[in-house]
């Protein structure tokens, strides 16, 4: 499925199927379970690169290693409100992020958090439109 989306889009370089160990590990790790989309697409590609190096959607090693940063970074909880109740999985290149929220689950909806100002805000209906939105570039500040 996010194969042939991304075949929209020729200077996109895809990556081989994340192993199921680690979509596992962030199971695990970060106490939740992957949105089905999200898992969907990590087993067809491990992660996806946009063309200016954005991390539209990352790598299963690197949605646990900066969801483990971000909830328990110690500065973190001084500046920011919590971010237990957010999966990050993609970045916008400049220190926004892209999240699914966890607590309470919300399998569809995209949110992101701008850095700037600690807000969430709703950015795309699903998996599928906020990777159609992001790879367009037609707008680099897409969500806003």
């Amino acid at each position: 499925m996010f194969r042939e989306l991304a075949g929209e889009f020729p200077d996109l370089k895809l990556h081989e199927p994340a192993a199921l160990s680690a979509l596992t590990a962030i199971e695990t790790g970060l106490g939740t379970r992957l949105p089905p989309d999200l898992r969907a697409l990590l087993l067809e590609t491990n992660g996806i690169s946009g063309d200016f190096g954005d991390g539209v959607v990352w790598s299963a090693e690197q949605i646990l290693e900066s969801n483990r940063t971000f909830r328990t970074y110690p500065d973190f909880s001084d500046l920011y409100m919590p971010f237990d109740p957010l999966l990050f999985f993609g970045d916008n290149g400049g220190g926004d992020q892209f999240a699914f929220i966890r607590t309470p689950e919300r399998d569809e909806d995209v949110f992101v958090w701008d850095h700037e100002t600690d807000s969430r805000l709703w950015a795309a209906n699903s998996l599928h439109d906020y990777v159609h939105r992001a790879l367009d570039g037609s707008d680099g500040d897409w969500w806003r």
